[in-house]
C-alpha cells in the first residue's frame, strides 16, 4: 500500500492524503468521520446493512452488508488502507481474521473490554480508578446475594449489547426483583449480567480522550443531562472546580495509555454530591456528547478520531467557546425545522436517515453562548422539547 507510510503491530505512522480509510457501521458517527476525513483529503468507503446510509451519502463507495458478514469486512478490508468502526458491536473476530489485509489501529482489545461490562469494569478498576461497586450475577440466586450485598437501589445490566437504557433495568425493591424472575419464568431467561451499586451522584458528564498510539490529549470535561436514558443536553464546559475537571483529565490519560489509544475513547462520568469522579461506561469511538467541539473546539472529536487512527501528530484541543448541544430526535424534527428561520444562532446537523421515528436521534444543534444556563432556558422555551419534561 504505497500510501501507507508506515505500519507496526497494527499501528499507523502517517497515513498520506489519497489512502482509503474504511468505516464499519453507516450511521451519524460515521457520517462526521467520514466528513473530516474528505477535508484531510482520504478517501471513505463504508459497511452498512442500510444503502445510502448515513455515511454512504458522504463516503466514496459502500459495501452493503451486515456487520458480522465475514465476506462484507473482507471486501471493505480488501479496498481501505486502514479500517476504523463507529459503535463498538462490531464482531471482533471478523476485524482480526483481515488484519494481513488492512491496518487497525484501534486494534481489537479495546474491543473486547467495552463491549463486556464485566471486562469493562476490571480494566477500570485495574487502572485505581472508581466505579459504581458491581458484581457479577449469572442467575436468580446470584441476583439475590448481589443484592444482598449492595442493596437496593441498584442497576441490572446485561453484560454485552444494549444502548441509550436497553438491556438495563432499575431495582428498587423486592417488586423490581420478583419482575425480573417473572420475566425468566416466562422463558426470557436470565442472560449473563452484572449488577451495579447505586451512585448517588450530583450530575451525570463525560470526558473525550483521543490518541494516535503513542501522544493523547483530552477535551473539556461538559455536563450532561439524560432523558428517558437518552442524552437531552450537553453543556461544555462543565462548571466544577480546576481539580475535579484535573482528575477527569487525568483517569481519560491513564486510560488512554492502559489502552495505547489510537482513535478517540468516550468516557461517561457520575461526578458525586462529595465531589467524586465514577467511571460510568466507555465508548471507544466518537460521542453524542462530544458532537459540541464541531463548532466549539480548536479540534473536534472527529478530526482527533481521524488523525489518531492515521498516525498524525494531535494538537491539545482548545475551548474556543461555551456551547450547548442538545439532540433532535424523531419527535423533534419538524417543530425545531419549524423554527431554524428564527434562529441563526443554531448550528444545525441533519443525519440524513430515510425514516424518522420517535426517540430515534435525527440530528443535532449546538449553540456557541457567553451563558450556557440561559442559552438551556431559551431552548427550553420554544417547546420543541416539551416531551421530555
Amino acid at each position: 500500500m504505497p500510501s501507507l507510510s508506515e505500519e507496526t503491530n497494527g499501528a499507523v505512522k502517517m497515513l498520506q492524503p489519497g489512502a482509503t480509510i474504511g468505516i464499519v457501521g453507516g450511521g451519524q458517527l460515521g457520517r462526521m468521520m467520514a466528513i473530516v476525513a474528505k477535508y484531510r483529503g482520504f478517501r471513505i468507503g463504508v459497511l452498512d446493512p442500510t444503502p445510502d446510509c448515513p455515511t454512504a451519502q458522504v463516503a466514496d463507495f459502500q459495501v452493503v452488508g451486515e456487520y458480522d458478514d465475514k465476506t462484507a469486512i473482507h471486501d471493505l478490508a480488501e479496498k481501505s488502507d486502514v479500517l476504523t468502526y463507529e459503535f463498538e458491536n462490531v464482531d471482533a473476530d471478523s476485524i482480526d481474521e483481515v488484519r494481513h489485509l488492512v491496518a487497525a489501529p484501534q486494534g481489537t482489545d479495546l474491543l473486547r473490554v467495552t463491549q463486556d461490562r464485566i471486562n469493562e469494569k476490571t480494566f477500570i478498576n485495574k487502572h485505581g480508578i472508581e466505579t459504581a461497586p458491581w458484581r457479577e450475577v449469572n442467575d436468580f440466586d446470584e441476583l439475590e446475594a448481589a443484592i444482598d450485598d449492595l442493596h437496593y437501589p441498584c442497576v441490572l445490566k446485561t453484560r454485552s449489547g444494549g444502548y441509550d437504557g436497553h438491556g438495563q433495568h432499575v431495582l428498587k425493591n423486592d417488586a423490581d426483583l420478583e419482575k425480573i424472575r417473572a420475566r425468566g419464568d416466562r422463558g426470557g431467561g436470565f442472560p449473563p449480567s452484572i449488577l451495579e451499586g447505586f451512585v448517588d451522584f450530583a450530575f451525570e458528564a463525560s470526558i473525550l480522550v483521543s490518541g494516535n498510539g503513542e501522544q493523547y490529549v483530552t477535551f473539556p470535561m461538559v455536563r450532561n443531562d439524560h432523558r428517558n436514558n437518552i442524552l437531552h443536553i450537553t453543556v461544555a464546559p462543565a462548571e466544577v472546580s480546576d481539580e475535579l475537571h484535573e482528575q477527569a483529565r487525568d483517569l481519560a490519560l491513564r486510560l488512554a495509555k492502559g489502552f495505547e489509544l489510537a482513535g478517540t475513547l468516550a468516557i461517561e462520568l457520575f461526578i458525586t454530591k462529595d465531589g467524586r469522579v465514577v467511571v460510568n461506561e466507555l465508548a471507544p469511538r466518537p460521542h453524542n456528547s462530544g458532537h459540541y467541539t464541531i463548532e466549539a473546539c480548536s479540534i473536534d472529536q472527529f478530526d482527533a478520531h481521524i488523525r489518531g487512527i492515521a498516525g498524525w501528530p494531535l494538537p491539545e484541543p482548545k475551548l474556543l467557546s461555551p456551547a450547548v448541544m442538545v439532540n433532535v430526535l424523531g419527535q423533534h424534527v419538524a417543530p425545531s425545522r419549524a423554527l431554524i428561520g428564527e434562529h441563526p444562532e443554531w448550528n444545525v446537523h441533519d443525519y440524513g436517515k430515510a425514516q424518522v421515528r420517535h426517540n430515534r436521534k435525527m440530528g443535532h444543534i449546538t449553540v456557541l453562548t457567553d451563558d450556557t444556563a440561559r442559552t438551556v432556558a431559551d431552548l427550553e422555551a420554544t417547546g420543541v422539547w416539551d416531551d421530555l419534561k
